[in-house]
């Protein structure tokens, strides 16, 4: 099975999508820097704070989920717990965000969200259970 190239690609994918999270936030945290208006009575500089954070913890949670996959693909092992926590947490975000962009971004947003999901979904079912346990020949049956 290709457990290996599935969890390498699976990485890339989201050591590239870290810094893409990274600069969209940076451009709505503009944006409301440069409108400086209020929402609900909040301060605009608490908004644009928060949208920056909000970029850098995605990101470094990208990252994270991303060195799981590089791990996995690497020491051809299953993640531990906390790393396959990680990486369903990453693959339910992504299906959310998929489900919310298809109608606000439109389907390339949607593909590539779906796409990512799937990558993540493989490299999780790749390295299911059993794959640590060591491989053990049959007996032959006395005929």
């Amino acid at each position: 099975m290709a457990r290996r190239p599935i969890a390498l690609v699976t990485a890339a994918v989201l050591f590239l999508e870290a810094p893409g999270i990274v600069a969209v936030n940076a451009v709505l945290a503009g944006f409301l820097e440069a409108q400086s208006m209020s929402l609900a009575g909040m301060d605009p500089d608490a908004m644009v704070n928060g949208t920056w954070g909000l970029g850098i913890a995605s990101g470094a949670a990208l990252v994270l989920c991303a060195l799981v996959a590089l791990l996995a693909g690497v020491r051809d092992r299953r993640p531990g717990r906390f790393g396959r926590a990680l990486l369903v947490g990453c693959a339910i975000v992504h299906g959310v965000l998929g489900a919310v962009a298809v109608g606000l971004l439109g389907w390339g947003a949607f593909a590539f969200l779906v796409t990512v999901l799937g990558l993540v979904v493989l490299t999780l079912v790749a390295y299911g259970s059993g794959v640590d346990e060591p491989v053990t020949e049959a007996e032959p049956t006395p005929a």
